[in-house]
């Protein structure tokens, strides 16, 4: 079973949801990425997300195009961040780690390469914003011949038929975003994600992890009520910008403030 099965399968036995943290490898150097995701596992992160930065991240708002321009210029390339997983893994045996990102990086890095390479480092799902369900097939089988998940973006304007067509594909879980634009740019309607969450579970056994527009415990806990998992990103990244030229030890202190009481109140 995958480390991202076995994760939620645990967490449903337990009662619990699913706390996914998104922070951008190499932000604000390489050197920093292991301290910060094992901070995360610490204060309650059930799957990590780890962000592959891309000079064009086109489904991202401001505060992740920083992230990735200052992962960029700190020298962070698809290989670092491959090096970064391998590294987490050597101390951290169970908790599943997702790489996003685009697909050009990875085109150029070679599908079949670069899903070797993800295997070898511990990475256990891949989530590729502009890889769509049309010309995903023979992405598709790389990936699943190394039991890596691929997971899907679904939205409020994915019709039911192409929803389905996308949770057919999908393994792992899939990521609802809860609203229209990019990461960080709108207000949560949790009743509006509820009556969406509820119509995707008509048409997928899969987890349902909800996320955009999540930035307190208060909403996490709400999201939480009708979602498998809670995905965090654009809080934490911006607590790793306002606090990047202070030691790793910090910023990680910085996330652990924000996500332990999201953790708390999801539990609770």
């Amino acid at each position: 079973m995958s480390r991202i099965k076995q994760c939620f399968k645990n967490l449903e036995k337990s009662g619990k949801k699913a706390l996914i943290p998104y922070i951008t490898a190499g932000d604000p150097s390489p050197d920093y990425t292991v301290t910060l995701m094992n901070a995360l596992v610490k204060a309650g992160a059930d799957v990590i997300e780890i962000g592959m930065p891309f000079s064009d991240p086109m489904a991202d708002g401001p505060v992740i195009q920083l992230a990735c321009e200052r992962s960029l210029a700190a020298g962070t390339s698809v290989k670092k961040v491959l090096q970064i997983i391998t590294e987490f893994r050597q101390g951290d045996k169970e908790t599943p780690v997702v790489l996003m990102g685009y697909l050009n990086p990875i085109e150029f890095f070679g599908y079949q390469a670069f899903s070797d390479a993800a295997k070898e480092a511990g990475v256990d799902g891949i989530l590729l914003v502009d890889l769509t369900p049309e010309e995903a097939v023979d992405v598709v089988e790389c990936f699943r011949e190394n039991e890596i998940d691929l997971i899907y973006l679904l939205s409020p304007t994915t019709t039911p038929d192409r929803a389905k067509k996308i949770c057919d594909l999908a393994s792992g879980y899939v990521y609802y975003v809860s609203v229209k634009g990019v990461t960080g740019s709108a207000e949560l309607d949790v009743d509006s994600v509820k009556k969406h969450v509820d119509s995707l579970r008509a048409i997928t056994t899969l987890p349902i992890g909800v996320g955009f527009g999540i930035r307190d415990a208060k909403t996490a806990a709400a999201v939480s009520q009708c979602a498998d998992g809670v995905i965090v990103g654009s809080v934490l990244v911006n607590a790793i910008a306002a606090n990047k030229d202070h030691q790793k030890e910090y910023i990680a202190d910085a996330l652990s403030a924000i996500l332990l009481p999201m953790r708390n109140e999801m539990d609770a």
